[in-house]
């Protein structure tokens, strides 16, 4: 497939995902975030870069945030929340990493695909972003077989992980707004030493 064609058909999913989002998960999130001491996020390896990301803009915002599993995080509390991504809502050690907030009375806020997962049963509160995620891979790579047929566009998770990314950057836009926050002063706050 040509690559402006793979692009397309990205964009045009990340743009059905967008009108499927729910307005009062997004506003509940804004609040979870504006709400907390600390702000730590969690996600296993694709979703864990664009945690990073996330935890990145937060600070350039002014928040305090931090990305589990770094040796400079510090230990939460109950008035700190974790964000957890997991396209399957299944993945262990984002599911332990939630279990362990909520054992010290953090909050927990889930972006995945499954809200019914291990990950959405657990949290304080979900927010849906729809993606081909390993279950939906799973489920489909029998039928695949017997048809003959896959899907190379994007490999594993990359469809929610793309998507996660913009929706996560369309909170710090909301965001910026709630705290008026302006490009300038992110960028004071951005790294000096890269």
């Amino acid at each position: 497939m040509p690559v402006k064609n793979a692009m397309t058909r990205i964009v045009e999913h990340v743009a059905k995902t967008i009108e499927k989002l729910d307005d009062s998960q997004l506003d509940q999130m804004v609040s979870f975030i504006e709400n907390s001491e600390k702000i730590f996020l969690m996600g296993a390896g694709r979703s864990g870069l664009v945690g990073r990301a996330f935890a990145m803009r937060l600070v350039q915002l002014g928040l305090t945030a931090y990305v589990i599993g770094e040796s400079v995080t510090p230990a939460m509390t109950k008035n700190d929340l974790l964000i957890a991504i997991s396209g399957s809502g299944e993945t262990d050690s984002v599911v332990n990493a939630a279990k362990t907030a909520k054992g010290v009375g953090s909050k927990v806020l889930a972006v995945t695909s499954y809200p019914d997962s291990s990950l959405g049963k657990i949290s304080d509160h979900v927010v849906v972003v729809e993606g081909r995620t390993k279950i939906d891979i799973e489920k489909d790579h029998l039928k695949h077989q017997i048809e003959g047929t896959h899907s190379s566009l994007t490999p594993l998770g990359t469809l929610f992980e793309d998507t996660v990314m913009i929706f996560l950057d369309g909170i710090i836009a909301r965001l910026m707004t709630h705290l008026k926050t302006g490009e300038m002063d992110m960028k004071r706050r951005h790294a000096t030493l890269e």
